[in-house]
């Protein structure tokens, strides 16, 4: 059974209208199929869904990356990976369903796969805490990137949550500091690690395995602080206001490519991609095998270097660049032209005011 969203009630109405085409059984008994109707009212799903997917607002969008058939991390990981074997546990506490992660083989190429799982049914999402990490899913990813980093094994993460699970039980264990750790650990690695947000990625929840070399997002997914209804809540008390948050926060992918948070969108079937699950894998596969392709000749600084710099420059008109004058051949900021010129003039601000005084007096003693 196919699920809807609210705009799409006009798609749904089609849509059902098309299955009732297509049985051969009427009111009247069996009937002949009519396949021109059909062909007609297809082409008409396929306008409708161009031009709404063509103008979703943010809102729209997050329920997009929220809507219950959309492809899920496990997904993903059977359809792009060969010989995958899955690996538990964080040696301390536990083992956390809400994340799937073992080694695995692309184009016979071997990676470290990190995917965070919803779940398909209600079982499986309670059983997967609803893609909610707790403290020993982070500690069990530390371990195996740390393991790959060994091995010199590039990472791939899928990233799919609302946000790290919030409860007593996980602060208890260190939540904050788990996900500290592991950010540290993604920006310590001297493999390529590549993340993809295939659909919400929540506060430091997501930020904590997608902290990587490239950070690519799925055209309909989201990626933000705080989810709408949670900002609106803080903001106007009023989670209703869950459109005017989800505007303000720049969330989509769009907003993020153009402020540089992510590096690729990888485009969406027609209606998103839930609606063709098997082209969009195909894709993120090849978008994958293009950017592991592109670190294949850097040293392990120069990987660790890339992913620096990219961290560092977010917010920055020209970011840093390899210095060979600091001692260790470390990163230096490159101002802007602009502003090297405003802090030159500032720092000189005297003398030019002397200058100037001294230009001034001497037209001056010349008109008169």
């Amino acid at each position: 059974m196919k699920n809807y969203l609210e705009f799409e009630k006009e798609i749904k109405a089609l849509e059902q209208e098309i299955d009732s085409l297509k049985s051969p059984f009427g009111s009247e008994g069996i009937s002949e199929v009519d396949t021109q109707k059909i062909k007609n009212t297809q082409n008409e799903i396929n306008e409708k869904l161009k031009e709404t997917y063509a103008n979703l607002n943010s809102w729209q969008r997050t329920q997009v990356a929220r809507h219950e058939d959309r492809p899920k991390a496990n997904f993903y990981i059977k359809k792009i990976f060969s010989q995958f074997t899955l690996l538990s546990g964080d040696r301390f506490f536990g083992d956390d369903k809400s994340v799937i992660a073992g080694f695995g083989l692309i184009d016979n190429k071997s990676v470290l796969v990190i995917g965070q799982e919803k779940g398909e049914d209600l079982n499986t999402r309670i059983e997967r805490n609803f893609g909610m990490m707790r403290p020993e899913g982070y500690r069990k990813c530390i371990r195996l990137m740390k393991l790959a980093d060994r091995f010199q094994i590039p990472v791939i993460s899928f990233i799919d949550t609302p946000g790290a699970y919030p409860g007593l039980g996980a602060e208890q264990r260190g939540q904050a500091s788990a996900i500290a750790n592991s950010i540290e650990c993604c920006m310590a690695l001297t493999v390529p690690n590549i993340s993809i947000i295939i659909g919400e990625g929540g506060s430091g929840g997501a930020i904590a395995l997608a902290s990587s070399n490239k950070v690519i997002m799925l055209e309909n997914s989201i990626y933000s602080v705080i989810s709408p209804e949670g900002c609106a809540s803080i903001l106007w008390r009023d989670p209703s206001k869950s459109l005017q948050a989800a505007e303000a926060m720049k969330l989509t992918a769009r907003d993020l490519l153009k402020l540089g948070v992510i590096d690729e969108i990888i485009s969406e079937p027609l209606g998103g991609a839930h609606r063709d699950p098997e082209v969009i894998a195909s894709d993120i596969k090849h978008s994958i095998l293009k950017n592991l392709k592109n670190f294949e000749n850097f040293s392990k600084s120069e990987i660790y270097d890339h992913r620096k710099a990219k961290f560092l420059q977010i917010g920055r008109d020209q970011g840093f660049s390899k210095s060979s004058t600091l001692e260790g051949g470390g990163l230096s900021y490159n101002e802007p032209n602009l502003q090297k010129l405003l802090s030159h003039l500032d720092k000189n601000k005297l003398i030019y005011g002397g200058i100037g005084l001294l230009v001034a007096t001497s037209l001056i003693v010349l008109l008169f």
